[in-house]
């Protein structure tokens, strides 16, 4: 096994329990598996969930539908995270569940201020035009 800095980016390992970890979020919060009527009427998108080198803890970037109420669904996730456990950790039959840690995925976020420069009519004119030293 290769020592892993603290720079170095994800390993194959942490990538797949990642995944099945942000599959199995997904599947129990659309089916609306958790004991709280809160958190079941709220439509959650999980973008992706972040291990440890560890395994020992996961944090599921997550948003909820159109972006409303933010603040409300972190608090239902944060307030069933000990059930969310037990239900992934049946789910995946992994040899230990992690702690489950949640936060806000700015990525949409993020995206739409990337659009917003784009289309700017200074932004879009310094893409078109020519290099200038091709001679």
């Amino acid at each position: 096994m290769q020592p892993m800095s603290r720079s170095s980016a994800p390993s194959q390992r942490q990538l797949r329990v990642g995944e099945l970890i942000r599959r199995t979020l997904s599947e129990v919060l659309a089916r609306g598996d958790v004991h709280d009527p809160d958190l079941n009427r709220m439509s959650i998108t999980v973008g992706e969930v972040r291990t440890s080198p560890d395994l020992k803890v996961a944090t599921a970037f997550v948003l909820p539908l159109g972006g409303d109420h933010a603040e409300e669904a972190l608090a239902a996730l944060r307030r069933n995270r000990g059930e969310l456990r037990r239900v992934v950790g049946k789910k995946t039959q992994l040899k230990f569940t992690p702690e489950l840690r949640f936060t806000l995925d700015e990525t949409f976020d993020r995206m739409d201020e990337t659009r917003r420069l784009l289309a700017d009519e200074t932004v879009r004119r310094d893409l078109a035009a020519p290099d200038g030293d091709e001679d």
